[in-house]
């Protein structure tokens, strides 16, 4: 019979395949005392060479899906796997105390681990701790018969089933293989929700219960517009989701006429629809969905898909692609946002109770000026090459956003005396997603070239509702009178300066929330480029003076988020 989970619709389409388990096994064991040295040696070195064949084929098929730099780390695992001294202190070890191959390795592996952990003299030797964790998690898997989960290594027709998605999970995701994915929790606005929009993978999230409700290669349905998945579905439910998958890629081909038409509303007004983007390469995407600008590149995943702080060369190059790839339309590019979700293992954060409300984003640039300084000269390089715009994210205070610029002039002009060539039009602004400087914004327009509203953050610290906790989820209103009155401030209070004001967070792109954003007078709609040409679709039907009284009616006479979705959907679009 089949089994129906419900979630939260994420990402648009329809998918069905097998499913694939990304779920980490159970790798606790006995220790025991053994007899019989030589056999648990024989043990040992199996899973050691299956580890092998195991870690150069994910180092092909990374080599191949993301780049010889990308594939690196792998290398460094297959070199620890042939570490003679290593391994040869495990074999010692079995031999001397008559123990089992995984106590050995356990013992042995804690005792490398804390001894490049506590080389804090020597940055590249303490990553190398991470490296022999991850090398024995993958042989002690071997020992005790359990796979771990692969991504790379897909080679058929998938849906990922996982409690959650990281970024660099999402990276390792193949489109050929995988065709959606169903997460136990998140929301809209989790990371794995914007990268499955991203990678163009219907998606739900927020499930609850997909890890124990799934099991490995079960036939699942992916309802990534309804937000469910089907588990072990019925032969007609497969035809009747082959249909609506059919009926979907009817309406994305009518949406696809309008890729090179103008954003222009009922009454003749011209927005602009951009695509928020992760790398260089996602502005293939947003050309092809018809983007007129890149309104957030998130160059934290230059660095989080690097073992080590990018080099100014390589952020360079990659702003470089961007702004020729979009062939003279803007770019804002966000500097390093890192933080909260967001680790690099080889820059260590200390511990906070709260860290979205702590040492993260512009807070760790204006501390640490030599990575800020080393990505500004990137981008300031960059900005010779076209239409290029900066952004710096998590400004609470004027005093903040005074301070990063005024170390970006400073690299600007040493850049100009040292004969560099760059761009005299770079526009510097700022994420609006912290409710204390959206209540100055008045005073922080007269200082920053263009706002960029961040919702995603702004309704969690509004609301103090984290935006990934579904206990919470129910607090997560983006049409709640109370955000419309902040994004009205800051929108209101740039007008007034001649500044303009975009939207960068997933509110951009919500079908609810844009006749209200119209009416509001948002100057640019960024959102995952897979929803730039639906939302170009209905603001084909808005009419500006008619959003205008709606969003005021909104802000002014709603109480709540229910009164405020229903004055929309009275609406006849």
């Amino acid at each position: 019979m089949t089994k129906v989970l419900k979630g939260i619709a994420a990402s648009d389409g329809v998918a069905v395949a097998k499913a694939y388990m990304l779920v980490q096994p159970d790798l606790t064991f006995q220790e025991k005392n053994i007899e019989d040295s030589a056999a648990e040696i024989a043990r040992l070195d199996q899973a050691v060479a299956d580890s092998k064949k195991e870690l150069q084929l994910i180092k092909e098929k990374a080599t191949a899906n993301l780049g010889e730099a990308e594939a690196a780390v792998f290398e460094a695992h297959l070199t620890i796997l042939a570490d003679p001294d290593f391994f040869g202190k495990i074999k010692n070890k079995i031999k001397d105390e008559k123990i089992n191959a995984e106590k050995a390795l356990q013992d042995v592996a804690a005792e490398f681990i804390s001894i490049f952990e506590n080389m804090t003299d020597n940055k590249y030797m303490q990553e190398r701790a991470g490296d022999i964790r991850d090398v024995c998690k993958r042989v002690l898997a071997h020992l005790l018969g359990v796979k771990l989960p692969n991504p790379a290594l897909i080679d058929e027709e998938v849906v990922i089933v996982a409690h959650d998605l990281t970024p660099s999970d999402t990276a390792q995701l193949d489109r050929k293989y995988v065709k959606g994915f169903i997460t136990d929790i998140g929301g809209r606005t989790s990371h794995s929700a914007i990268m499955s929009r991203t990678l163009e993978i219907p998606a739900v999230v927020g499930s609850q219960s997909a890890t124990q409700d799934i099991k490995e290669g079960q036939l699942v349905i992916i309802d990534g517009i309804g937000g469910e998945a089907l588990v072990d579905p019925s032969e007609s439910e497969i035809k009747q989701y082959h249909q609506k998958a059919a009926d979907f890629a009817k309406q994305k081909a009518e949406w696809k006429q309008l890729k090179s038409a103008a954003s222009v509303t009922a009454d003749g007004k011209k927005l602009i629809l951009g695509a928020n983007i992760g790398t260089p390469k996602d502005v293939v995407g947003a050309n092809d969905n018809g983007a007129e600008a890149v309104g957030l590149f998130r160059s934290e995943f230059l660095y989080m898909d690097s073992s080590e702080l990018p080099t100014e060369d390589e952020q360079f190059e990659a702003y470089k692609q961007a702004v020729e790839g979009m062939n003279g339309k803007q770019v804002v590019i966000r500097t390093m946002d890192i933080g909260g979700d967001k680790e690099l293992p080889y820059l260590p954060l200390p511990d906070e109770m709260n860290p979205f409300l702590g040492y993260r984003a512009i807070r760790i640039s204006l501390k640490r000026q030599d990575i800020f300084r080393t990505q500004l000269r990137a981008l300031l390089r960059a900005s010779h090459y076209g239409k290029l715009a900066i952004m710096f994210p998590m400004i609470a205070t004027v005093k903040e956003f005074k301070a990063a610029k005024a170390i970006y002039e400073e690299e600007r002009t040493k850049l100009i005396k040292a004969g560099v060539p760059v761009a005299d039009d770079v526009e510097v602004g700022m994420m609006m997603e912290i409710p204390a400087a959206a209540m100055i914004a008045d005073k922080l327009a007269k200082y920053a070239d263009f706002f960029s509203i961040g919702t995603n953050d702004l309704i969690q610290y509004s609301m103090a509702a984290d935006r990934g906790n579904e206990r919470v989820s129910y607090l997560y209103q983006p049409y709640n009178p109370s955000i419309l009155r902040l994004i009205k401030n800051v929108i209101d209070a740039s007008h007034a300066e001649g500044k303009w004001t975009g939207m960068c967070g997933e509110m951009a792109g919500d079908q609810i929330a844009v006749p209200l954003l119209v009416g509001l007078g948002l100057d640019e709609f960024s959102m995952s480029a897979t929803s730039i040409l639906k939302t170009r679709s209905l603001m084909k039907k808005l009419n500006t003076a008619e959003m205008k009284q709606l969003a005021e009616k909104a802000v002014t006479e709603c109480e709540t988020t229910e009164e405020v979705v229903a004055l929309v959907k009275k609406l006849s679009l």
